[in-house]
This record gives structure tokens, C-alpha cells and sequence, in this order.
């Protein structure tokens, strides 16, 4: 599952209730952020539904006041695929483009570049890096129209609309819910083809 990103402007809170609501198991989550407030993946750690997150800032701001994701990993009850940010955006994007991986330089000679294949280009290691895709993609926008055109606010548009590529269903929580036509061609920031459901908060 791919959860969105960029505050409360860009996080499905209520589809995050609903699927704890739901009760499903063992998620994998793919997120920049494993959560820090109580609107967001959060919930699905304390409720114990979630195995995995693939994440870029998986902890806390601040060391003193650590998520309920990081006490679970503290604890060994949840994993960690960590991923700087700037790959993550490109795993997620290539899932989408349908490019199984890419070699990047970033992470090579960390810790972050273990256990994965290497190969040198102009003299510079680089990391190969797989395509990241999801079953589920659950997302905020500011509006739609019925047939699935989105347009974004603010910062929730640098992931969200990468994300709505990269899974097999698209579920995108907004604000406001317009007429087909309203939404000028050029103004649209997903295209519906890339969008299965929309529910209206």
C-alpha cells in the first residue's frame, strides 16, 4: 500500500481510518514519513496491522517524543526497508513507467547499499535500485470530477501523483468533487486513467 504524503493536506486520514476500520493484516507500507501524527500510518501501528515500511524519515523530528512506529521497531514488531527520499520518488515513479530498476550513486559505499549489486559508470559506484509498486494507493487531493481527473494543493503534489501510477487501484480522498469540464486539461494533475475510486470528505 502507498500512503500519501506532505502533512495533513496531502494524508487520506479518513481512508486510513476506514482501512483500520477494515482490520486488514500485514501491510506493507510505502510512505516518506512512517508516521508522526495521530491522522496518519500511526493508527495502523497501534492497531498492529502493519509488517513493513518503506520509508525515507521513519522517525521522529524529535528524539524525545518517538511515533508509535518507532517504539513497534524498537520492539521488533514491525520492518524497515530504509530509502533516501530522492530514490524513494524514483522507485515509486519507475513502478508507475513500468521500468523494473536504475542505478543511482546515491547510498553507494553506506550502509544503505549492502547486500545490493554495484556497477561503476564514469568512474563512480552506483546502487541498483528496483521498482517500487503497490496493490493499493491511498491518497489526498484538493478536488476531482467523477471520471478521476485530480488536481493537488501544495506539497501533496510532489508524491501523490507519482504514487497513483505505481499501484494496481487508486483511491483518492477529496476535498471537493467537480463537474467533467470544470477542471481545465491543462490544470489536471493525475490524469483518471490512473485513478479507480474517489471519496469525498
Amino acid at each position: 500500500m502507498i500512503d500519501g504524503f506532505a502533512g495533513p493536506g496531502g494524508t487520506p486520514q479518513n481512508l486510513i481510518r476506514a482501512l483500520r476500520d477494515h482490520g486488514a493484516k500485514d501491510l506493507t507500507i510505502i510512505s516518506n514519513t512512517a508516521g508522526d501524527r495521530p491522522i496518519d500510518i500511526g493508527i495502523l501501528v497501534d492497531n498492529e496491522q502493519i509488517k513493513k515500511v518503506v520509508a525515507s524519515f521513519p522517525v521522529s523530528p524529535s528524539p524525545s517524543r518517538p511515533t508509535s512506529y518507532e517504539r513497534a521497531y524498537r520492539e521488533g514488531k514491525v520492518e524497515l526497508e530504509l530509502v533516501p527520499q530522492g530514490t524513494l520518488a524514483e522507485r515509486i515513479r519507475i513502478g508507475g513507467a513500468g521500468i523494473p530498476a536504475f542505478y543511482t550513486p546515491t547510498g553507494a559505499g553506506t550502509l544503505l547499499a549492502e547486500g545490493k549489486e554495484t556497477r561503476v559508470f564514469d568512474g563512480k559506484e552506483h546502487v541498483l535500485e528496483y521498482a517500487l509498486k503497490a496493490d493499493f494507493a491511498l491518497l489526498r487531493a484538493h478536488k476531482g470530477d467523477p471520471m478521476g481527473n485530480i488536481v493537488y494543493r501544495g506539497t501533496s503534489r510532489n508524491f501523490n501523483g507519482v504514487m497513483a501510477t505505481a499501484a494496481r487501484t487508486t483511491i483518492m480522498e477529496v476535498d471537493e468533487v467537480v463537474e467533467v469540464g470544470e477542471i481545465d486539461g491543462h490544470g489536471v494533475h493525475t490524469p483518471a486513467i490512473y485513478v479507480n475510486r474517489i471519496v469525498k470528505i
